[in-house]
């Protein structure tokens, strides 16, 4: 079920750095290098293919953006968020 405008407001409180861009969660990171930012998308990769939910993203040396939304709803729902929170966590073990 996609959330309502209300919904959004409170997951955006709970997820870190996330902002809502072309009705997709949204947020970028940056590594210190190319190996690093790889090494985070593989872990992501391997977090949402156990989900059966895939973000699209964009990689360019040490920066990575990532948007979700869930595409078979229409927009952002709350398997959005979760992976949203598995993302965050990810990148704090990497970040670490």
């Amino acid at each position: 079920m996609i959330l309502t405008n209300s919904e959004l407001n409170e997951v955006l409180k709970e997820l870190d750095g996330w902002k809502i861009v072309d009705n997709q969660l949204s947020k970028e990171f940056k590594f210190k290098g190319f190996i690093q930012a790889f090494g985070f998308m593989t872990e992501v990769a391997i977090t949402a293919e156990t989900m059966d939910h895939h973000p699209e993203w964009s990689n360019v040396y040490n920066r990575v953006i990532i948007n979700l939304s869930t595409h078979s709803e229409g927009g952002i729902t709350l398997l959005d968020k979760e992976l949203a929170m598995k993302i965050d966590s990810i990148n704090n073990s990497i970040q670490s």
